[in-house]
């Protein structure tokens, strides 16, 4: 069973940064698709990037493009995805998640709530003008 453990929410102002992380455990050694999706105050969940588990093919919803950007990564063995965001705007302030792709999906785009299997609990963003 895939897990996905997010940090890094905060409040912020307009114009500054923030990283989100994400561990993953659980999963399999075959590369798979993972992302961050969002929940704004009375909007569906969208699609913010995705990148494979190997760190290719990064994509970006065109709200977030040039602002934010999508890694993966292994930390002390443990397989990481980060998201850094820059120039944050009031439009950003949502609830992330982390999320990932079924097993047996080897892409690294996954910018559609049909291709995500986990999610992770979420962590609070708040940006403020």
């Amino acid at each position: 069973q895939v897990q996905l453990v997010e940090s890094g929410g905060g409040s912020v102002q307009a114009g500054e940064s923030l990283t989100l992380s994400c561990v993953v455990s659980g999963a399999t050694d075959r590369e798979f698709c993972m992302a961050w999706f969002r929940d704004a105050p009375g909007k569906m969940r969208e699609a913010v990037a995705s990148i494979s588990s190997f760190g290719s093919t990064p994509a970006y919803v065109n709200k977030v493009k040039g602002r934010f950007t999508i890694s993966s990564g292994n930390n002390y063995g443990k397989l990481t995805l980060n998201l850094r965001m820059d120039s944050l705007k009031p439009e950003d302030t949502a609830t992330y998640y982390c999320a990932a792709s079924s097993p047996s999906y080897s892409g690294g785009w996954c910018l559609a709530t049909n291709y995500i299997h986990y999610y992770g609990q979420g962590t609070q963003v708040t940006v403020s003008s």
